[in-house]
């Protein structure tokens, strides 16, 4: 990483994350690096508000949730008599894993910005950013305390091994390093090294930060105690996948990790009656998000909603250019994942065509808290969660089903399906366990960037009986998993290599 990257951190203060009023009129982020910046407590939070921003920029500049976590594997399909229907077609060349063609100029959804995807920049500018938050803070800042220092340290030890989990998932190997004011240009590390490193460090912190917020404007958004333990989770369970001989002590800390989240009390799935509240954002249910509200003036892009491409009028506007959704989940595919009929996130999340096969089909599951006048093509205003209790405990579900505590697991398992007044899982232990979790894992978390990378970790990519875009042993192992790496990386650093299977035309 290049000396320049400390400074060109000021670029990410265009974006825009306000997550309460008070929180609105804070400093740029040039002032955010010096010596003279760190003087009182409201400077280290109005810093911590702009490394979240840094990292919602890269989810707010593109389609970021669907394309990386969504329609890679083929289930999502475009209405061709939608508005601007060419411009749809994306979702197709993702689901045939064709990135290099989705990313070269002159396509119809070039205003997608999709290739912005291959620039990892920003990431690199939060860890900068959260790594001289934290030696700022260990040379003392006036009128912040221990405890609140080792906290706002957590906070900021969050924000950066959030950042290299979101860069391990998309790009593989990174490059890692702790140390402010780096600027020694390094190789890529395996990732699972990396994120064993994350593990470790986010240990070290994970005690020195409450559960969650008692201020009901801070749940989710800022990170806790129970963002921590979730993003541990997460990345223990990305081990397992690609560390066999070590994925026991992956699952058992899985496990052991969901076990404390939940005897916390800290959190809780609200009842299905109450999704709006959970999609809107600041839950008790959200363990962390990126907390959007017009409200308080807060601007996404019209493309970075999933909802953009699921909804339709009334939900969105104007009626001429709204009357079918851009795309739908294939008709086969739901049917596939939701055959109970007692599920009432079917009617909760979804218009009466769910099987429709066709733009009629409409996602309701982001659509609760919707405009209700005004002819503007806007998305609903709900927030952009990133972890969700429900989520967590369907792996934890997991990390005991491959431990072989079958029981527990089911246990886990119901208490979604209960909320969702679905019907009690009551199969067999083993493989039918495993299989039942990842498609509640598919059917709780639709629509939330979840599915794809589930499909990695677990190697389900492999197999048709999954995916609708199975990647061979040969490409799986040369990263056709992974996105490709701007070029932009190689600037300044003699030890970097770009994606091998890009590299060789993605084939």
């Amino acid at each position: 990483m290049k000396k320049v990257i400390i400074y060109t951190i000021v670029i990410a203060a265009s974006f825009c994350l306000p997550s309460c009023k008070k929180f609105l009129d804070i400093q740029p982020l040039d002032k955010l690096t010096g010596n003279n910046f760190f003087q009182s407590k409201e400077d280290v939070v109005a810093n911590i508000y702009n490394l979240s921003r840094i990292v919602f920029g890269k989810f707010n500049e593109t389609h970021f949730i669907g394309a990386t976590g969504e329609y890679r594997s083929g289930e999502v399909l475009y209405e061709s008599l939608s508005d601007l229907a060419p411009a749809r077609e994306f979702v197709e060349i993702l689901g045939k894993n064709n990135i290099l063609n989705l990313i070269s100029g002159g396509r119809p959804w070039d205003f997608y910005n999709f290739g912005r995807i291959t620039d990892w920049t920003a990431y690199y500018q939060a860890i900068q950013g959260a790594n001289i938050l934290i030696s700022k803070l260990d040379e003392g800042v006036p009128g912040v305390s221990e405890t609140e220092k080792n906290s706002f340290k957590a906070e900021a030890a969050f924000i950066r091994s959030l950042s290299y989990f979101i860069m391990v998932r998309l790009y593989g190997n990174v490059v890692y390093y702790t140390d402010a004011f780096h600027s020694t240009a390094q190789p890529r590390e395996n990732f699972v090294s990396v994120l064993n490193k994350c593990i470790a460090d986010l240990k070290t912190y994970k005690g020195s930060i409450a559960w969650t917020y008692t201020d009901p404007s801070l749940k989710g958004v800022r990170a806790s105690r129970g963002a921590i333990v979730a993003l541990m989770m997460e990345m223990n369970m990305w081990n397992a996948g690609f560390d066999p001989n070590n994925a026991n002590k992956y699952y058992q800390e899985t496990a052991d990790l969901g076990k404390e989240l939940m005897a916390s009390g800290a959190f809780r799935l609200l009842p299905i009656n109450e999704w709006a509240t959970v999609v809107k954002g600041r839950s008790d249910e959200s363990l962390f998000e990126f907390y959007r509200s017009i409200n308080y003036g807060d601007a996404n892009t019209n493309i970075s909603p999933v909802a953009d491409m699921f909804l339709h009028y009334p939900y969105k506007r104007p009626e001429y250019t709204h009357r079918v959704s851009f795309a739908y989940y294939r008709g086969e595919y739901m049917q596939k994942i939701f055959q109970d009929g007692s599920d009432k996130r079917i009617t909760t999340w979804f218009n009466e065509d769910i099987f429709a096969d066709n733009g009629k089909f409409m996602m309701l599951k982001f659509a609760q808290n919707s405009f209700s006048t005004g002819e503007e093509d806007a998305n609903p205003d709900n927030t952009f969660m990133i972890f969700r209790y429900g989520g967590e405990v369907l792996l934890a579900a997991e990390a005991l089903a491959n431990l072989g505590q079958d029981d527990e697991s089911i246990k886990l398992v119901n208490l979604v399906r209960d909320r969702a007044q679905a019907s009690r899982y009551s199969g067999g232990g083993g493989s039918a366990l495993k299989d039942f979790i990842f498609y509640e894992r598919s059917r709780e978390l639709i629509g939330e960037g979840h599915h794809y990378f589930d499909l990695v970790r677990t190697k389900r990519i492999l197999s048709s009986q999954w995916t609708y875009n199975v990647l061979s042993s040969d490409k799986f192992n040369r990263g056709a998993w992974t996105w490709p790496l701007s070029a932009n990386a190689l600037n300044n650093n003699p030890f970097m290599v770009l994606n091998e299977y890009w590299v060789n035309g993605g084939n």
